[in-house]
């Protein structure tokens, strides 16, 4: 669980707070019991309620505007999605224990894979293809620009800067080869599509072992949609890549994209969670060794 505070402007929850605050403001719920939930997240804290429904509060001042952000959008992409997105019943308001507004969602069954030890790879590959497929085939017209919907340039400085904080921790030449040659690839030249965002392990569930969920829609929107192609590396096994691949339909520009995303937002990542984030400093070494042995 990441209880822990990650940055210095996070404020403190914890389930006395949260059952506070669905007492005063939805009273129907008020006899349901509250418990933290264990999460990687770095934006919300996560208390179930009850065994149908689950609240969810942002940390931190970013991480407010994904609470109106999921609470307009998920009623429209979730209908059109192949396997279940979280559904908002309530938005809770500012008061005078909390001050921002908080979401209370529906409970999904499932849990999260583990990179390296996923069941049944090929069949995940195919059902997260088609997740990312169906995602693209929405109308993007009116969505909200992506800030990972960008060139990949865009991040040129932060992942070197974030490499230079890794010397001595792992082969900054190696990865510094490795984005070189995913800044190369050619930018998306068609148009926008819809895109999730931010597809890791942590906001991937299944159940039985088919991929049964897709949490956490606060990068949702529209843009270069190749950044979703990070769970080729983030989780499946390099045996299933390729049949993902085809499932999405990426040409080998959008490829290069996606392992350039990939590789930055693990670089970027692992040095300013090493200590504060176990289990996402670990996917993200996960991300850069499974790079790093592709290219051989």
């Amino acid at each position: 669980m990441c209880a822990v505070k990650m940055r210095e402007d996070e404020v403190d929850i914890d389930a006395r707070l949260v059952r506070r605050m669905v007492a005063r403001q939805f009273p129907a719920w008020t006899a349901l019991p509250v418990r933290r939930l264990a999460s990687s997240g770095t934006e919300n804290a996560m208390f179930r309620l009850g065994t149908g429904l689950v609240v969810r509060l942002p940390r931190y001042p970013g991480a407010v505007a994904d609470v109106t952000h999921e609470q307009v959008w998920l009623p429209r992409l979730g209908p059109l999605l192949p396997v279940a997105a979280p559904e908002p019943v309530g938005l809770g308001e500012p008061d005078e224990d909390f001050p921002w507004p908080w979401s209370v969602y529906r409970w999904l069954d499932g849990s999260n894979p583990v990179a390296g030890a996923v069941g049944t790879p090929e069949r995940l590959a195919e059902e997260l293809g088609a997740f990312v497929a169906a995602l693209r085939r929405i109308d993007p017209l009116k969505g909200p620009s992506a800030h990972r919907g960008v060139p990949l340039a865009t991040r040129d400085a932060p992942t070197r800067a974030a490499v230079e904080q890794l010397t001595g921790r792992i082969d900054t030449d190696a990865v510094t080869s490795q984005w070189e040659r995913a800044l190369r690839a050619p930018e998306h030249d068609g148009p926008p599509a819809w895109m999730h965002g931010d597809l890791a392990p942590g906001n991937v569930l299944v159940e039985d072992g088919r991929l049964s969920a897709v949490i956490d829609f606060g990068c949702a929107g529209v843009g270069d949609p190749a950044v979703d192609l990070i769970v080729a590396w983030n989780l499946l096994p390099a045996s299933a890549r390729d049949t993902f691949r085809k499932t999405v339909g990426a040409d080998d520009a959008e490829w290069a994209r996606g392992r350039g995303w990939a590789l930055s937002i693990s670089l970027i990542q692992l040095p300013y969670y090493w200590h504060t984030n176990p289990a996402l400093a670990e996917n993200s070494r996960h991300v850069i060794a499974e790079i790093l042995a592709e290219a051989g």
